[in-house]
């Protein structure tokens, strides 16, 4: 067994190396569990290497060499995945065709198992030490080489694109490592297989570029996270936040954004960002330069401002600044744009559908208060005499009910009062019923005047008029009574109809109560009928004996 043997072997042992140190130094995930699965397939290749210079059967140095063959068929795949998962491309936009990418290494790893006729592989000396390759060989690698130009395309992509910014440092190290191990293989095929040197070959060429590539993977998956988890989780959950997000750096640079910042804005990853680029240009300057100010002159606080863009369909959206501090010293900012368009439309709803319901409470309050005021209108027509505005008779003799009731049981005496205007009827005749109307609204006026507060004045019918007095006995109701009698006979009331002044008396019965004969139990109905019976007969007593004047009952 020479130094080549030795060498495949040193490399294994490397591998391994690297294989236990990722096992005991990260935090095994799923990830990290396909990613160990994949780096034992990396050892195969210089354990194949080394196994097929252990032996000299020739049908076991075969099979190590189709081992060896069928492994890099497996990692050229496994590569294009791991880049794939890296960069997050959508490169395959149907699940179905995922299945199809390992077809053409399987096919050809099904040609190095059987190497029909030896198409794939023929020995030399009797041996796979020393071997020649067929034209299956060539198809198998051109195919193997496909799948790491693809991945390189991927990287490329990444590279020169805005929305992986975060993995950029990651890929760029996975980048270096497919660089080597196509470098190596490639020179493997050249100085060993196209153009060997005589009785010289270089061994270990395509497993020290499996070594210094699974070194390159190492650090990237242990130095920069590329299975942290907790990185993973932030780049999709900064996608998914609803809120549009720039992060800026302590000189102004855009450092991060994510895919909810409104359509309006265009920031790219790299660019200086200029605070006034994210203003529609029909906002008020003011409101713009007291923000911008504030912005700039105090970079350690927070700002925000409300801004619409758009005309016809405006969107609205708040816009919050604020620092991001790193113990006392600010390192950048992180400005959010919150869509408040939504909102915006729901109290503007909100808004006309209370100003709607206000006009209706409005139009309820106004018909009430109508109502109210035509109640009060029906209720007083109903209680007045609609030609002097004085109680009718009604009302008296349901006030009278209530009344008299009440002074029975107080034992208090109350008087009563009905007048009659003389000779009214050659009132009615010679000047007419108008004029006659007119006669009785002064005479009503006259009487109201003469009339304490607590006193009770009804139109009893025609030209008679009843007046109740509570709380009065006999002598203060007959002191009224003349007042009124006096102050009728003595003012001349004014017609317009013919215009002249006309001269009446009155004649008034006056009934008092002081001692109740009639008892409580008594009906009510009955004892207000009575009552008006027996003032009725004292005021025509009064028109017998010669009118204008007053004749007194008391009971």
């Amino acid at each position: 067994m020479g130094v080549m043997a030795w060498i495949d072997l040193a490399i294994l042992l490397l591998l391994f190396i690297l294989w236990v140190y990722m096992f005991v130094s990260v935090s095994i995930t799923t990830l990290h569990k396909v990613y160990l699965g994949f780096h034992f397939f990396m050892m195969l290749w210089p354990f194949c290497q080394f196994a097929i210079k252990t032996t000299e059967d020739p049908e076991l140095q075969l099979l190590y060499v189709k081992l060896a063959f069928l492994d890099m068929a497996l990692l050229a795949v496994g590569w294009f995945f791991f880049t794939l998962l890296l960069t997050g491309h959508s490169l395959i936009s149907r699940k179905k065709l995922y299945f199809a990418i390992p077809v053409p290494a399987v096919i050809v790893a099904l040609g190095v198992m059987l190497n029909p006729n030896g198409l794939f592989v023929r020995p030399l000396s009797g041996g796979y030490v020393q071997r020649t390759y067929g034209p299956l060989f060539w198809i198998t690698a051109v195919v193997l080489i496909g799948y790491g130009i693809l991945s390189l395309y991927m990287i490329y992509r990444t590279l020169v694109s805005d929305h992986s910014p975060r993995i950029k440092k990651q890929v760029k190290q996975v980048l270096k490592g497919i660089l080597v191990v196509v470098a190596l293989i490639w020179t493997d095929i050249l100085v060993n297989v196209i153009y060997p040197f005589p009785k010289v070959v270089i061994p270990g060429l395509t497993s020290l570029g499996i070594l210094l590539s699974a070194v390159f993977f190492v650090v990237a998956i242990h130095r920069d996270k590329v299975f942290n988890l907790i990185s993973i989780a932030h780049r999709d959950i900064i996608n998914t936040i609803t809120l549009g997000i720039v992060v800026l750096d302590d000189n102004e640079m855009i450092m991060e954004i994510n895919q909810s910042l409104p359509p309006d804005l265009h920031l790219r990853i790299g660019d200086r960002f200029d605070i006034h680029s994210i203003f529609p240009n029909q906002e008020t300057a003011n409101s713009i330069a007291s923000f911008i100010k504030g912005y700039r002159e105090r970079p350690l606080e927070s700002a925000e401002i409300d801004v619409s863009y758009g005309e016809s369909d405006p969107r609205y959206v708040h816009i919050h600044v604020s620092p991001i501090m790193v113990g006392n010293s600010r390192v950048g900012r992180i400005i959010t744009f919150q869509d408040m368009s939504e909102l915006h439309r729901l109290i503007d709803e909100t808004t006309s559908q209370n100003e709607a319901l206000q006009e209706r409470n409005q139009s309820l309050i106004s018909i009430q208060e109508e109502l109210f005021l035509t109640n009060q209108k029906l209720r007083l027509l109903a209680l007045t005499d609609s030609l002097t505005g004085c109680y009718n008779r009604n009302y008296l003799t349901q006030q009278l009910g209530f009344e008299v009731k009440k002074n029975m049981e107080d034992q208090t005496p109350f008087s009563i009062l009905l007048l009659d205007i003389d000779f009214f009827k050659l009132i009615n005749d010679n000047y007419g019923h108008l004029t006659g109307d007119e006669v009785i609204c002064g005479t009503v006026e006259l009487i109201k005047q003469r009339l304490r507060k607590a006193d009770i004045l009804a139109r009893f019918g025609g030209e008679e008029f009843i007046i109740y007095l509570p709380g009065t006995d006999a002598a203060e109701a007959y002191h009224l009574a003349e007042q009124i009698r006096s102050a009728i006979e003595g003012n001349a009331i004014t017609v317009t109809h013919p215009i002249r002044a006309i001269s009446i008396t009155v004649s008034i019965g006056l009934l008092s109560i002081h001692q109740f004969p009639i008892k409580l139990a008594s009906d009510s109905g009955s004892i207000i009928t009575d009552l008006l019976q027996a003032v009725d007969q004292v005021l025509y007593k009064a028109k017998r004996e010669g009118r204008n004047r007053i004749v007194s009952s008391i009971k």
